[in-house]
């Protein structure tokens, strides 16, 4: 098997009312919290239509993550799961996704709603959210199963440091 080595390079920085984690909403669907996305200046061109969307996907690092962990205790339980099982941030390669309500564009700056990323968070890619293409029938949600209701109210409590 070949294995390819990657250098990616930030597009962009989230400005957000999180210095760290801690108390941080779990996922963006559960965060009213409004943040700002600065894209770098030679990628502003790149920002060319995306006002005509109501929600984007935002792709960035986990940049505060100390350490990769392939089994991890996640917030909505209290087993040690397999972390591509997961969405926590001690991943192999620490990519987050969150899809983000887009409430303006200024310039090179996109206010966003549910934000859920600690300020300061590389960004690396912003693409549309198209329900027709991004959004899926109900499926089975593994050790999710019964209990995503608790996960409005869940907040990060620094366990993935």
């Amino acid at each position: 098997m070949n294995r390819t080595s990657l250098t990616i390079t930030p597009i962009g920085v989230v400005h957000s009312p999180f210095a760290t984690a801690a108390g941080m909403p779990i996922q963006a669907a559960f965060s009213d919290v409004v943040a700002r996305v600065e894209i770098y200046p030679e990628y502003a061109e790149g920002l060319a239509d995306v006002a005509g969307f109501d929600y984007l996907v935002l792709l960035y690092y986990f940049h505060l993550a100390p350490r990769e962990s392939l089994r991890v205790k996640p917030f909505l339980d209290d087993q040690m799961r397999g972390v591509f099982a997961t969405r926590a941030p001690t991943r192999p390669n620490r990519i987050g996704l969150s899809v983000v309500q887009l409430r303006r564009v200024e310039a090179n700056v996109l206010e966003i709603g549910n934000a859920d990323m600690v300020s300061g968070t590389p960004v690396l890619d912003v693409k549309p959210y198209v329900p027709e293409f991004d959004a899926r029938p109900r499926g089975r949600v593994g050790w999710f199963e019964g209990k995503l209701s608790g996960a409005p109210s869940m907040r990060a409590d620094g366990r993935m440091r």
